[in-house]
């Protein structure tokens, strides 16, 4: 991606909390010439200097037709919002947009049938864990016909990182009172997004002083 040094993220911790508080990701994959997407929730491991996420995808998705060893690209949106030039102390300032996505980039590699059913229960356990106190639900609540049957209906990959990097673009280029500005225009609106990136605004600032 596009990553001017005031918005470029490249600490490890940063980019894998970052993905798992954002667990889905846009699966970017050429296949024949042109590029396929595909969606899926991810789970992050540990493995390799990078890290490494695995995923499934239903096997009717022509994006599952993948070959081990073919690059893929994962995307990682986080919330945006518009920044009006209303909202800085300075003059002839142009509306931009503020926004944090994070970027993996390696190879493809189908798991196992064994694989793909620890994947599922990680998959699971891990997004129910953000459930509680909510009791939580389990794969061994579906009837194994059923299960077996939903579980072959799908395929398995892991990619291990070889690149991984982040842009949070949270206006570290402006002056300090045109910074406050843009975190008090977007408190001020009703919508999550813009209440999101301000938290992000005032972390990212306070990180730094």
């Amino acid at each position: 991606m596009y990553r001017p040094s005031a918005f470029a993220v490249d600490d490890i911790a940063v980019l894998h909390r970052f993905i798992r508080q954002r667990a889905f990701a846009t699966i970017g994959i050429v296949q024949g010439g042109a590029v396929t997407f595909a969606y899926a929730p991810v789970v992050l491991d540990s493995a390799g200097a990078l890290g490494a996420v695995r995923f499934h995808l239903a096997k009717s998705n022509p994006a599952a037709a993948v070959h081990d060893g073919v690059r893929v690209v994962l995307s990682f949106a986080g919330p945006d919002a518009y920044v009006s030039p209303d909202w800085y102390s300075s003059g002839g300032m142009v509306p931009t947009w503020n926004y944090l996505a994070v970027e993996g980039e390696g190879r493809a590699r189908h798991l196992s049938d064994r694989e793909l059913l620890e994947l599922l229960a990680d998959l699971s356990a891990e997004q129910e864990a953000k459930l509680l106190p909510k009791k939580p639900w389990t794969i061994d609540k579906v009837p194994a016909p059923k299960f077996e049957a939903l579980a072959a209906a799908i395929a398995g990959f892991s990619v291990t990182f070889e690149k991984l990097e982040g842009k949070f673009k949270l206006s570290q280029d402006k002056k300090p009172e045109d910074f406050a500005g843009v975190v008090a225009g977007l408190e001020a609106r009703g919508e999550t997004s813009s209440h999101a990136i301000a938290r992000a605004m005032r972390s990212e600032r306070d990180g730094h002083e």
